[in-house]
């Protein structure tokens, strides 16, 4: 009788080759909510790397390109703020694997949470 090995759960992307990386809690998340923040050269290759947090789209962009291009949790404890994220998390222009994987680990972020 043949038998099948479960499935693997699915590695959601965050770009072509890039799994997306999702913080375990998000109180851990304690990085800046306001100020100026320069991304390192290796989140946001853009020559100006700063970031006005209090324009609130400068902070969304901010927080899209972290999302997307963290590769270390320490990246995202340092760059975003838990309070914050779940604030603007409808209005981000996320990839779908971003989100989805954003979402299946933190459902206060799906919106299910009453």
């Amino acid at each position: 009788m043949p038998t099948t090995a479960p499935e693997a759960p699915a590695v959601q992307l965050a770009r072509p080759h890039r799994p997306v990386l999702v913080a375990g809690t998000l109180g851990e998340l304690t990085g800046p909510a306001h100020g100026v923040v320069e991304l390192p050269l290796r989140l946001w290759w853009n020559p100006v790397r700063t970031f006005d947090l209090d324009q609130p789209t400068m902070l969304a962009w901010m927080y899209e390109n972290v999302l997307r291009e963290a590769v270390r949790v320490d990246e995202l404890r340092g760059y975003l703020h838990g309070p914050t994220l779940v604030r603007i998390w409808p209005e981000l222009n996320l990839p779908r694997g971003v989100r989805a994987a954003w979402e299946a680990r933190h459902v206060l972020l799906s919106g299910r949470v009453r």
